[in-house]
């Protein structure tokens, strides 16, 4: 994917951000990596799960959402419409009783007089194509939510830490660590997106989305009056890819890396400054620094410079690698 949006965000110390553990963002990734095309790192044993729930029909029915040369997913029937509120269960809900006539009028507004061909099916019969979007997502989450109730521990801890940094006052430390796939340069938020924009949070909320599906998924809608929401995978999502929790006895990252640079990749999970860094290992700053320095080299860390102060995270595949790893 090339190209970025940019969220310009103002003052930081004013970003007024909260986190939403949204049942429905997880459910479009799924459903977008596995069964549209798009994708999210869904990991395959997932992949096959939501495979095996959806219908048989699933192609057509999602064929006008993701087709490649030009996917639009209406508000009205997005499973993220009512970010932060809500969950998929209220979501289908409001789609079983969706007025076609809802659907046609935000397919014109869209559209206007042109309605691309992969559509036309819809308008010919939407009622019968909303029953159909209808099932499939509900079948879909109905298999996957076993997954979802196992990542309770994991989105909480996610909350706190958002919490924390709030509270701290450092909001760039939340938004320079979300995902390797955006880049916080000064007071402006990047995110990944083939249709470049740019959008001033103008004072509105900012709604962070941990997702539970894989470790490339990205999403997020910029165009909202009272709020933006941004979708990023939620760390640590990849101790729940196997089938059980790997034993405790066994610290395969410090056999691989060594103690000292194992718990440095272990903390860099959210940024860290190198004080705060050698505070954690009780060690020098210099000796600190010799190790992050190997990491970066290969690939598992980053440095970036914040005023004064040099910031370390850990890269996709610093990320790919502890969850392997443990």
């Amino acid at each position: 994917m090339h190209g970025y949006t940019e969220l310009r965000l103002g003052a930081l110390d004013d970003v007024r951000i909260t986190v939403a553990a949204y049942e429905g963002a997880t459910l479009l990734s799924l459903v977008a990596d596995a069964l549209g095309g798009r994708g999210h790192g869904l990991p395959v044993k997932w992949r096959r799960l939501v495979r095996s729930a959806a219908p048989a029909s699933a192609p057509e029915v999602l064929g006008p959402l993701f087709t490649p040369e030009y996917s639009v997913i209406p508000d009205c029937v997005t499973p993220t419409a009512c970010v932060p509120d809500g969950d998929v269960a209220t979501q289908c809900e409001y789609l079983a009783g969706l007025s076609p006539d809802t659907l046609l009028r935000e397919l014109e507004a869209e559209f206007g007089g042109r309605v691309p061909r992969q559509w036309r099916s819809v308008i010919d019969r939407p009622r019968k194509w909303i029953g159909a979007y209808t099932d499939l997502l509900s079948s879909v989450w109905r298999e996957f939510r076993p997954v979802w109730k196992r990542a309770a521990g994991l989105l909480e801890r996610e909350t706190e830490r958002v919490g924390v940094a709030v509270v701290r006052g450092r909001p760039d430390a939340i938004l320079q660590g979300i995902s390797g796939r955006f880049r916080l340069l000064g007071a402006s938020l990047h995110l990944p997106d083939p249709q470049s924009d740019t959008y001033d949070l103008a004072g509105r909320r900012l709604v962070l989305v941990p997702i539970v599906s894989g470790a490339g998924a990205s999403m997020f809608a910029l165009d909202l009056p009272d709020q933006v929401w941004i979708g990023y995978p939620l760390p640590g999502v990849g101790r729940l890819w196997g089938d059980a929790p790997r034993p405790p006895a066994a610290d395969r990252l410090a056999v691989v890396l060594g103690p000292l640079r194992a718990t440095i990749l272990r903390s860099a999970g959210h940024p860290l400054s190198m004080s705060e860094l050698a505070g954690v290992l009780a060690c020098s700053p210099a000796n600190a620094t010799y190790h992050c320095r190997s990491l970066v080299e290969a690939g598992l860390l980053e440095r970036r410079r914040h005023g004064k102060h040099v910031i370390i995270t850990r890269t996709e595949a610093g990320d790919a690698f502890t969850d392997l790893l443990g």
